[in-house]
């Protein structure tokens, strides 16, 4: 190893987490480019063109990652001398210290499997961009793959039950009136933190013969309207009328704009004085998707609400196991049992017979658009809007016209993952005769 590596590596070190436990802190770019200016030049110029387009959280979480690379391979494999210098060896190696490095937190602990998903799709993000994007630098193969990323977890939302919810809502009337605007407006409008405490001073507007609370552009880059409980209009007014600062914000708290901090804080409060234990900003959104999808909300109702861009990102509450699932589940059972209980012979009964069209009447095909669903007749769709994606869905050649056109809209419109779809679709219908 050389000096100048020794050096950065003695810099590099702080203060020891347990005993017989160094932690290595993330290099800086003057630190890493003294070793290595090729490879730290070449991650400078791609966080400089991502900064263009990713927003400043997304470039700093980027940015650390990539020093953190950068000095594990200065320190292990002062060879690499460049992005083009690294393999599958420096890849393998640097997942094996993932897995051994200790988590900054403070905890003692290694790293989370979801943080270390995260900093591996980060590089592999880096070097196919790179690549793509003819860096000179670039890696000469595809160096991560996806079973490099360890398998997330999909646990179900955290949500409050009924009673909870009913709970946190009569404390929230006993506080103070802010505190009880705060929680009363997380809780029905489904709002995410960030995006509660962004909202403008004029986000309260007037149309379609009511009010409604327009939610600026957030996470996934869109704004969207949300409507407004004529409960919380009547605290917005009190709140609008006790006020006596200028600041941009429909809610103040103690003449300060709202952080999410300030309202985890409040929350907690709340969700003390109820007797409910802890309950963070997040929960009370699955709350509101939650108790929405159990009372009869539709899936693209609640994905409006929530500022959802895809249905998927709205599915995940349909496989909450409550009310709605049992419901569910009860309405179809006797159907399906009817499936299973039909009486036998119908495939050696005679042509024209009661039982053959029965039977044919059972598996009649549905024409849809672009194709046919074959979905049994006793078992009503849910999905509507989705048919493409359901296992009973079928096209052929047929159609390819109109999933070519299809394709195309998605296309001009940007929708990368139903260009996928059509395209799917259009290999398979074209293999298919009508």
């Amino acid at each position: 190893m050389s000096a100048a590596v020794l050096a950065v590596a003695a810099a590099s070190t702080e203060a020891r987490s347990g005993p017989g436990k160094p932690r290595q802190r993330v290099f800086d770019w003057p630190q890493i480019a003294a070793v290595s200016p090729v490879l730290a030049g070449t991650m400078q110029r791609y966080l400089d063109h991502i900064a263009l387009s990713l927003r400043p959280a997304s470039v700093v979480a980027a940015n650390g990652i990539l020093r953190e690379f950068a000095g594990f391979l200065i320190t292990d494999f002062p060879a690499v001398g460049g992005l083009a210098d690294v393999n599958r060896e420096h890849v393998e190696a640097f997942k094996r210290h993932l897995g051994t490095r200790l988590s900054r937190n403070k905890t003692g602990r290694t790293l989370t499997p979801q943080r270390v998903r995260i900093v591996l799709g980060t590089l592999r993000t880096f070097f196919e961009r790179v690549s793509e994007w003819d860096y000179p630098d670039a890696p000469k193969r595809v160096l991560i793959f996806n079973g490099d990323l360890p398998t997330p977890d999909d646990p179900l939302p955290k949500f409050l039950s009924d009673p909870d919810a009913a709970k946190l809502m009569r404390a929230a009337g006993d506080a103070d009136p802010v505190r009880r605007l705060v929680v009363e407006m997380l809780a029905r409008t489904g709002l995410r933190v960030g995006e509660f405490c962004e909202l403008e001073a004029n986000a309260v507007v007037f149309m379609h013969d009511r009010y409604w609370l327009r939610v600026p552009i957030g996470k996934l880059h869109n704004d969207r309207y949300v409507p407004l409980h004529h409960q919380l209009l009547e605290q917005l007014d009190d709140h609008r009328a006790s006020r006596t600062d200028d600041i941009d914000r429909l809610i103040v708290f103690d003449g300060r704009r709202l952080d999410r901090h300030m309202v985890a804080r409040m929350l907690r409060r709340v969700a003390k004085a109820a007797g409910i234990g802890h309950v963070h900003p997040h929960q009370l959104r699955h709350t509101f998707a939650t108790q929405a999808i159990n009372r009869g909300m539709t899936l693209e109702a609640i994905a409006a609400m929530l500022g959802h861009k895809t249905l998927r990102m709205t599915l995940v509450y349909a496989r909450i196991a409550d009310r709605t699932v049992a419901d569910a589940y009860d309405r179809v059972s006797n159907d399906i049992d009817a499936l299973y209980t039909k009486p036998t012979g119908l495939r050696s009964a005679p042509r024209g017979s009661a039982a053959m069209a029965h039977l044919a009447a059972e598996f009649d095909q549905k024409l849809l658009g672009n194709g046919h669903c074959t979905r049994p007749a006793q078992l009503d769709c849910q999905f509507e809007s989705i048919c493409e994606s359901c296992a009973y869905f079928s096209t052929n050649s047929a159609f390819v016209p109109v999933l070519e056109a299809q394709r195309d809209h998605a296309a001009h419109r940007d929708q990368h993952h139903r260009v996928d779809l059509f395209n799917m679709l259009l290999d398979r219908a074209r293999t298919e005769q009508p």
